[in-house]
Parts: C-alpha cells; structure tokens; sequence
C-alpha cells in the first residue's frame, strides 16, 4: 500500500508538472514574440578588432525610442550578451547593448571613444532597423556605469569623441543616463578607496595605464572622471547605488549627485539598501519599476507612441 500512495502520489505530479513546464514555455514563447533580436551587428573595426552590438527591438511598437546599454566587468570583462535592462524592450524602447575594447587592448580614453561610436551608428542607422534615434538615454552598470556617464556628460568635449567607427556627421549626444553603481570621481576614489585605485585588484588601475608600485597622475584620474565634466546642458540622470557596495562606494554616486546638484540639474539617487554592488536586484522588482518611469516621463511624448 505504502508503494503504491508513493506511486500514486508521483503520477498526481505529472499533470501539474506538465502544466508548469506548459506555462513556462508559452510565458518564453510569449516573450520572444515581444522582442526581435539582432545580434553582433559590427558598427566599428579598429586595431583589427571588430565591435559589435546586439540590437532588441519590441514588435508591438513602431519606432521605439533608443536605449544604449554598456555592460561592466572592470573595463576588462564582461559581455554585450548579458543586456541586464532588457525588460524595459516589451515596454517600448529599443536596447542596443554594445561592447568596448578592454584593458589589455587599449587604455583609457579607448573606452568612450567606442562607446561614442557606438551611439554613432546607431544614429546613422536609426531607419534601417526601425528604431528612432532623436531621442537616445545611456545606461550602464560598475565600469558601464562609469562610461555612460561619461558619454552622457562629456557630449562638447571634443577630446573624448574620437574618430572610431566614423560617422561623424552624428551627434553622441544622448538626452538621459542611468547609471547603476559606476565610478564618477577617480580623484576621489584615490582619497577613499586606494585600495582598489592603485592596485592591479582594479580595473581602474589598468583603465588609467597604471603600473604596479606607482600612483596615477592626478590629471589623468581627472580626465577620465565624470563629474569634472558636468555642466548645466547635461542630461536628465537616474543613479543606483547598493548602500552595502565595497567594490565602488556609495560616495562616487554622492559625488556625481552633488555635481549635479550644483548645476541645478535633474537628478535622482536610489540607494538599495541590502544591496551590493550588482546582482539581479537592481534589474527587477521596484528598481525595474523606477528605470521605465524614468524613461517614460524622459522621452517625447511623439516617439514610440505606447
């Protein structure tokens, strides 16, 4: 008796099981069917190295507004692949989620000049892929997040546009930024973080040509760092930042709010406070929630009508 309620127990499980496997695949099927996805789409080639993006693009809306996403990894890892904001595309917008040379191909200002290529052809493109380009927010995570806010506050400073890619009769300007828990002030880090700013355990150290033993040129933390470059046409910013982060502190998003402050420019913070630095937290839930309102109260009202 006992084998057979065993017996008779498991075969109760095999409708609900098919039935959960059913949904799920109809909830992945349905998802799919939300999203057109074109991936390692070459928009520059430099010092024999392709860079490419993967372009989402929502069914459901024609000519969605334009999202760029730059992953992190410490300027010398990662992945276009892992576009972490891709929910907002059923919502909308198209997400094109690009890749940048790394720290053992080239140095700093290398980074953003790929980025700034990147927002390049995308402009240049805008109506062959069916997305519009008049209106473009920046977006990133830890070393992303650094280089969207320097692609977003760094739009007249000719020293960091490059010619990468060309198109150079395009803006890369964008008009918004989202940056999750990246470095704005490498001066600053230096003063409170020196652990991680001149010591090979940082990508920052290598993003910057340090070498092992020295301290970086003060100039040059400068350069690369955002908030030297905020000025009163900057762009609309959202920040997120874990308030138990150890890898990048809770005072680079202090500093750039600060900076933003000063100019009198629109900008929020919102601070996890269980949270590290990164994780899947900041990509669902109430976060998610506060991106695509950002978004949506950002973007003209004329592109992408939802």
């Amino acid at each position: 008796m006992r084998n057979q309620r065993i017996l008779s127990s498991r075969l109760c499980l095999v409708p609900i099981l098919v039935l959960i496997f059913g949904l799920n695949q109809d909830l992945l099927a349905a998802d799919a069917a939300e999203i057109q996805v074109q991936r390692d789409l070459v928009f520059a080639e430099v010092d024999g190295q392709k860079l490419k993006l993967d372009l989402y693009l929502p069914t459901e809306h024609k000519r969605p507004p334009l999202v760029v996403w730059i992953h992190g990894g410490g300027w010398r890892a990662g992945s276009k692949n892992k576009a972490s904001i891709k929910a907002i595309v059923p919502q909308g917008y198209a997400l094109a989620s690009i890749s940048y040379r790394f720290t053992d191909k080239a140095i700093f200002p290398a980074q953003i000049f790929d980025c700034k290529a990147a927002i390049r052809w995308l402009r240049a493109n805008a109506d062959r892929y069916g997305y519009s380009a008049d209106w473009i927010a920046v977006a990133g995570s830890s070393a992303g997040g650094h280089l969207a806010l320097l692609a977003g506050v760094s739009g007249d400073v000719g020293s960091l546009e490059g010619t990468v890619g060309g198109n150079l009769d395009q803006s890369s300007r964008v008009q918004a930024i989202i940056d999750y828990f990246g470095p704005s002030d490498f001066v600053l880090r230096g003063k409170t973080q020196p652990s991680r700013a001149y010591t090979d355990v940082s990508g920052s150290f290598a993003l910057l040509g340090g070498q092992s033993g020295s301290k970086l040129d003060s100039k040059i933390e400068r350069d690369a760092s955002p908030s030297h470059y905020v000025s009163a046409d900057d762009p609309p910013l959202l920040i997120f930042h874990g308030q138990q982060d150890q890898v990048v502190l809770m005072d680079q998003s202090e500093r750039i709010k600060q900076c933003y402050d000063d100019a009198g420019l629109p900008s929020q913070l919102v601070v996890l406070e269980a949270a590290g630095h990164g994780g899947g937290v900041f990509f669902r839930g109430q976060p998610l929630k506060s991106l695509i309102e950002f978004l949506d109260q950002q973007r003209p009202q004329t592109a992408g009508a939802r």
